[in-house]
Order: structure tokens, then sequence, then C-alpha cells
């Protein structure tokens, strides 16, 4: 007998989720980051260089995570750390051209995931799709009226 509550919002969100990362973990792997990693380009291709006290908050893991990150990443070559130009204090988070590089073919097969996981819908149903996962988004982050 099938569970209901497999139908919620919730659990198709997470299976969803879930099931897009695996598969792009699968696909990219072959570039050599591990998810993490993956993550940190991300974040830094989406806001540019940041604070590594930043890029914990966004990606919502501890600073001292990410500062472990971030050495194995520079190590790499994958990122470089520089001082603030406002703040020596400050540590930035910058992406090198090897990251820059790898982001443009892991842009390549999450549109190719993309596609695979939509494969069958209406036309239209990825901006539709697009639309409501940023009204839930917007709905429930902080500081909005429906807190």
């Amino acid at each position: 007998m099938p569970d209901p509550s497999r139908e919620s919002l919730g659990f198709l969100l997470i299976d969803a989720g879930r099931a897009v990362r695996r598969r792009f973990e699968l696909r990219a792997a072959e570039l050599g980051l591990s998810a993490a990693q993956w993550r940190v380009i991300a974040q830094l291709h989406r806001h540019g260089p940041l604070p590594q006290a930043r890029l914990a908050e966004y990606m919502e893991i501890e600073p001292i995570s990410v500062s472990r990150l971030a050495e194995r990443m520079e190590k790499a070559g994958w990122i470089r750390r520089e001082a603030d130009p406002h703040d020596r204090r400050i540590k930035l988070v910058a992406p090198t051209d090897k990251a820059a590089a790898a982001f443009a073919e892991a842009r390549s097969i999450a549109d190719a995931l993309y596609a695979d996981a939509l494969a069958g819908t209406p036309p239209g149903t990825r901006e539709t799709l697009i639309a409501i996962l940023k009204a839930i988004t917007n709905n429930l982050s902080p500081g909005t009226d429906h807190d």
C-alpha cells in the first residue's frame, strides 16, 4: 500500500532535490570536485568573492568547515584566499580560472540533467516550476510577512 505521506510537498521536494543532487554528482565526478566543493564554486559564481564567514552562512555550515574546505580547495588550485581590500583581517574566497572553467562544464551537465528530469512534461513546465520554487523560497524566507 502506498504511503500517502510520500505524496506530501515536503517529501517530494526533498526526494527531488536528493535525486537531482545524486545524478549531478555522478555526472560531475569526472571534474574532480566533491559536492561540498561544487557548492563553494556555485556560491562564488553567484555572489563573487566572499568572506569565509559569509560563505559559511550561504552554505549553512560552520565557519570552521568552510575554512578546512577552502584550505583543501586552495591547495588544489580551485580557489584563492586574499585579504579584503577594505579590512585586511578578513579573508575573501575567490574562484580561480580553473574553477570558472569547471563551473562552465558543470553548467552544461546541469542543463542536460534538468532536461532529463523534465522529459515528458508539458511545454513551459520548467518556467512554471522555477516560479513556484522561487515563491516558496520567498514566502518562507526570514523577513517576509509570512513568518
